[in-house]
């Protein structure tokens, strides 16, 4: 079985939790906090193997000094097959509420997506194999271990896929400086599909052309435009308040 090194308190803790891809051993360094001690107990109570070890030697694992004192040696990550979208969509109780990734090169944006769309409740993320950053161990670092329980899809080919999730009954709309409608007029309460396009470009042509609507995010101010990760909170919690998935206010 091919396997990698995670890394960090939250995506080794959250990859046990969520049980989807097996965790061979966790290694901890030799001088242990509460916190890694509660990471230690986790493990040994699934039967995953533990042992200290110095920490220059977790450094040269996870290949970073961010490693939290704690790495372990995991499977691979379950990315869905490409036929997965339509799947996903299947497997949510309510409309469908997907994230489209349109090149997202940067882990650390990727990782802060993707903690939103699971904070926000999205059924699954899909991103293309190529011209993006995939489902890494930095990535599941960046967001706080909330990768381990995303439903992923890469797709071979993102417009293939907007193509099968439209056949489904799923409407697409892109964030967009161009857009023609305001994200917050925008009707994002059915069966949905949010694309975020990547930090420079955006969504790319092709890809533009197959969604549905075209949103922007309106601002005031001299900047610009608000980066990726930013612009696709704003936008993930707008269709989280319109699906009546705050339970906060009654």
């Amino acid at each position: 079985m091919k396997t990698e090194i995670l890394y960090g308190i939250h995506p080794v803790a959250e990859a046990i939790r969520a049980g989807r891809r097996k965790v061979v051993n966790l290694m901890v360094a030799e001088k242990t906090s509460p916190r890694l001690a509660s990471l230690m107990e986790l493990a040994r109570s699934t039967g995953i193997p533990v042992e200290k070890r110095p920490v220059a030697d977790l450094k040269a694992m996870a290949g970073t000094d961010g490693h939290q004192g704690v790495a372990a040696r995991v499977g691979p990550y379950p990315v869905l097959d490409l036929f997965a979208p339509r799947q996903v969509a299947e497997l949510s109780q309510s409309p469908p509420f997907l994230l489209l990734l349109d090149s997202i090169l940067d882990p650390q944006n990727l990782g802060a997506l993707i903690r939103t769309a699971v904070c926000a409740g999205v059924d699954g993320v899909i991103l293309p194999r190529d011209r993006s950053a995939g489902p890494s161990p930095a990535v599941s670092k960046a967001s706080a271990g909330a990768m381990e329980h995303v439903r992923m899809i890469q797709a071979t080919n993102l417009v293939r896929s907007m193509e099968m999730l439209k056949a489904t009954g799923i409407w697409i709309t892109g964030l967009d400086r161009q857009g023609t409608r305001s994200i917050f007029k925008s009707d994002l309460k059915g069966p949905v599909a949010l694309v975020v396009g990547g930090e420079e470009k955006g969504i790319r042509p092709l890809v533009k052309k197959q969604c549905d609507f075209l949103a922007t995010i309106p601002q005031k101010g001299s900047i610009d435009s608000l980066n990726a990760s930013a612009a696709g909170a704003v936008a993930l919690y707008e269709a989280f308040r319109q699906r009546g998935l705050d339970r906060t206010d009654g």
